[in-house]
């Protein structure tokens, strides 16, 4: 198992940037996927960005060019750059840990965009 902490999260305008960080409570090396899904009011939850542990990136359509997801492994820390922020982008972010046979979640960071 392991234990997740989102930070990063707020309020900002459109256009505006924020980074989202993920402190994992041990390292990241052995972990097949970890990454960050959001879920917005009404909605269900869905993939944002995912790096494996080889460091492929993956992205929803709708983040690429946007978002960056990358990682510290000696920290062990995910990190989610956002960039060009949209009201739509209002949501919970959850950061995420898949080893295969588990995944473990964080407590999800609150993100509101105002037009």
């Amino acid at each position: 198992q392991v234990q997740l902490v989102e930070s990063g999260g707020g309020l900002v305008q459109a256009g505006a940037s924020l980074r989202l960080s993920c402190a994992a409570s041990r390292s990241i090396l052995g972990i097949a996927f970890m990454g960050w899904h959001r879920q917005a009011p009404g909605k269900q939850r869905e993939l944002v960005a995912a790096i494996t542990k080889g460091g492929t990136t993956t992205y929803a359509d709708s983040m690429k060019g946007r978002f960056t997801i990358s990682r510290d492994i000696a920290k062990n820390t995910v990190y989610l750059q956002m960039n060009s922020l949209k009201p739509e982008d209002t949501a919970v972010y959850y950061c995420y840990a898949d080893q295969g046979s588990r995944q473990d979640w964080g407590q999800g960071t609150q993100i509101t965009v105002s037009s």
